[in-house]
């Protein structure tokens, strides 16, 4: 049985038997978006607001800088992956649907909960920010809430567009960049929480179960040594690599040096290979490329280790979503923060509003083209995710 499809189901199940009940407290726009307003955290943000006037401003400053530099970034970036995955053979997609189920290269499958939770945070720490400096600048916030874009999770804050519009340059680019600034903060900080604290203890909290070799790097020692893959190591070295710690194997990979001669004893039998220079960190490297599986340490439960893995991942996926969301959300496209931060630009540039709305929509419009390019490929890997979704829910009625 498919848990993520099951909790989908349940949780989406519930999402609607809410809105039928208290139907008359959504606003639905687009028939395809539902907000449910409430007031909830308006008083927290005045507090907030009146408490660090000038750490605030400050921050709204740096935002501001921040926000223009990372739109520049994210807009060049996007337009060298398309050229790339146009005209570069082999180039695969740089950006990629974050959703639960989807299989990205490089990284662990996300997993429906994983997603929800990393979702509405995102969304609360994005608009609460929003409102804060709304505040700071004496802006009206009319209600807060959660709602839905189809099935993907949101919050929302909802300011006085009227005095927004009124506002200085100043206080309508803190308050834009605000929320794509904060999305940006917290995830360096879920980042470094992760590196430098999680994958220590994960790294002396599990020991290797088995350590396989799916496929060699082409053109590097290990392809020609005559191992087939896949193989299993015993021992690098001669040190056990069945029960060492995810630590101890890490240093024994650093400890291949150039022109070292590795022993790798495997379940094909015993293989010398020289290892040659990596040009990027000077390190040696035989060319294989690993699989590996762990176990928790003697004198822990398997339970605690399942439950530990699972809040390491939270907290990578949290940091990750919050880094690709604030990213995303410097784009100068349309509604996005930074498409209002684009057009406040224009406008205060060119004085002419007219003309600053053209070039906003051109802009606009190159973007969703080049990010919708960059999507192609991965249509053909969502439609079998959509089947079996569907498929699932067949099999549930029948």
């Amino acid at each position: 049985m498919n848990l993520d499809l099951l909790f989908a189901i349940l949780f989406y199940g519930v999402i609607v038997l809410i809105f039928f009940k208290t139907r008359d407290k959504w606003e639905v726009q687009a028939r395809i978006i539902a907000l449910y307003k409430t007031k909830i955290g308006l008083k927290l943000m005045d507090k907030i607001s009146n408490k660090f006037p000038r750490l605030l401003k400050y921050l709204g400053y740096s935002g501001i800088f921040f926000g223009f530099t990372g739109m520049l970034l994210i807009a060049f970036s996007l337009l060298k992956w398309t050229i790339e995955l146009i005209f570069v053979e082999g180039a695969v997609p740089q950006i990629a649907p974050v959703l639960p189920g989807v299989k990205i290269p490089g990284l662990p499958t996300l997993s429906f909960w994983h997603w929800i939770i990393a979702i509405f945070v995102v969304a609360t720490v994005h608009e609460f920010s929003h409102g804060v400096i709304a505040r700071l600048y004496k802006l009206k916030v009319n209600s807060s809430g959660v709602g839905f874009i189809g099935p993907i999770l949101l919050a929302f804050v909802e300011p006085d567009e009227k005095q927004v519009s009124k506002a200085g340059k100043a206080a309508q680019l803190s308050m834009f960049s605000a929320g794509p600034y904060s999305n940006l903060i917290l995830g360096a900080l879920f980042s470094l929480f992760f590196l430098f604290i999680m994958v220590p203890i994960q790294g002396n909290l599990f020991v290797v179960d088995k350590l396989t070799v799916d496929n060699f790097t082409a053109g590097l020692p290990a392809e020609a040594s005559g191992l087939k893959v896949p193989f299993e190591i015993i021992s690098l070295n001669e040190q056990k690599v069945i029960g060492s710690s995810i630590n101890s194997l890490e240093k024994m990979f650093n400890e291949i040096k150039p022109e070292n001669t590795v022993m790798l004893n495997t379940d094909q039998g015993e293989f010398k290979i020289k290892a040659v220079k990596d040009e990027k960190s000077n390190r040696g490297l035989i060319g294989i490329n690993i699989n590996l599986q762990t176990r928790i340490k003697q004198g822990y439960s398997e339970f605690f280790g399942k439950v530990f893995n699972w809040f390491q991942l939270l907290i990578m996926w949290l940091g990750m979503v919050n880094i690709g969301v604030g990213l995303f959300n410097l784009l100068p496209l349309g509604p996005v923060d930074g498409g209002r931060m684009f057009y406040a630009l224009l406008l205060g540039i060119t004085k002419d509003e007219k003309k600053s709305r053209k070039i906003w929509s051109f802009v606009s419009l190159l973007l969703l083209l080049l990010i919708f390019i960059n999507l192609l490929p991965w249509l053909a890997k969502l439609l079998p995710w959509i089947s079996k979704f569907f498929s699932f829910l067949i099999s549930l009625v029948v």
